[in-house]
């Protein structure tokens, strides 16, 4: 695999920077050194901070898409793809989930973060509604995975039970 483009590597840059140190950390200095460009470069890919933060959630949208892509194609389904990924997805060693984090390290300052983690969310959601005839239900099952992600997430135990038997709790909601 091939070294990142240089405007990868300055939103590597960035979102470590949010992992690690919070949105007070970030300077466009902060991110160019982190990045290993100058400044100048940085600004040829991103010219403000704001631009930078929408490369960001770009990035965020482009990992959900490719994720929701994965899901339609799981051997194990959709519904139990979303529910299982939800835990086992919250891993620092996936992309999508460092991206996650970082984003959410902005959601207080940043009403653009609110907006695309409804996008999010709203795009898994739209996904089970295609495999769940209720509507209802697949927004239960929707705020499931996002009850496991954040449990997940905060280091929470697995719930091995509930893991373990997915296709009961699918029918158990009516989603099978």
């Amino acid at each position: 695999m091939g070294r990142p483009s240089a405007r990868e590597q300055i939103l590597d840059a960035f979102q470590e920077i949010l992992i690690e140190s919070g949105s007070a950390a970030v300077t466009l200095d902060a991110v160019a050194a982190r990045a290993k460009v100058s400044k100048g470069g940085l600004l040829y890919h991103f010219g403000s901070k704001d631009a930078l933060l929408n490369g960001l959630l770009d990035r965020l949208l482009r990992l959900t898409a490719a994720d929701i892509e994965h899901a339609r194609t799981a051997p194990e389904g959709v519904l139990q793809y979303y529910l299982r990924s939800s835990v086992t997805d919250a891993s620092m060693d996936n992309p999508g989930h460092r991206c996650s984090v970082a984003v959410l390290r902005l959601l207080s300052s940043e009403s653009k973060v609110a907006e695309t983690m409804v996008e999010v969310g709203r795009r898994w959601t739209a996904l089970l509604a295609e495999h769940i005839d209720d509507p209802l239900t697949a927004e239960i099952v929707s705020v499931l995975g996002d009850g496991l992600y954040l449990r997940a997430t905060m280091g929470g135990p697995a719930p091995q039970p509930l893991l373990e038997r997915l296709p009961e709790v699918l029918r158990r909601l009516g989603a099978t």
